[in-house]
């Protein structure tokens, strides 16, 4: 399996999610993140004491933006000819095979991985049985 190539360490600036405000105090708002457009909005104004809203300073550094802890970027792949595009860059991407994927076409696609040396994160799924 190739390593990944060296790259400056990752620093996520934030991890947890932004909530949409008062999405805690009412069933009916759902959590997934909305502006605030109201005038007296205190999330919108900035208040002290509010949620945080998003805003470009959260972007982490774009050479490790989308990199995952072992230095690769996640690349779906459908089937084994999407694994020919990572030959040249299998420093840079793994594979992650895609949810909808049978168990008969994963073994072919992590074979076929092993042999260009690509690294496969989700290679187990679907494929071992448990006991």
């Amino acid at each position: 399996m190739v390593s990944a190539k060296k790259h400056v360490p990752i620093v996520k600036k934030r991890t947890a999610r932004f909530f949409r405000h008062q999405s805690d105090r009412f069933h009916r708002v759902d959590a997934s993140w909305r502006k605030p457009k109201g005038i007296d909005g205190g999330v919108r104004r900035r208040f002290r004491g509010m949620i945080p809203m998003p805003k470009i300073g959260y972007r982490t550094n774009k050479k490790t933006r989308f990199m995952m802890p072992s230095g690769h970027k996640s690349f779906l792949v459908n089937n084994v000819k999407d694994l020919d595009l990572l030959l040249m860059h299998n420093r840079t991407y793994a594979a992650e095979i895609a949810s909808a994927v049978s168990s008969r076409k994963r073994i072919d696609i992590i074979a076929r991985a092993k042999q260009l040396g690509v690294k496969v994160t989700n290679s187990k799924a679907k494929v071992t049985t448990e006991v």
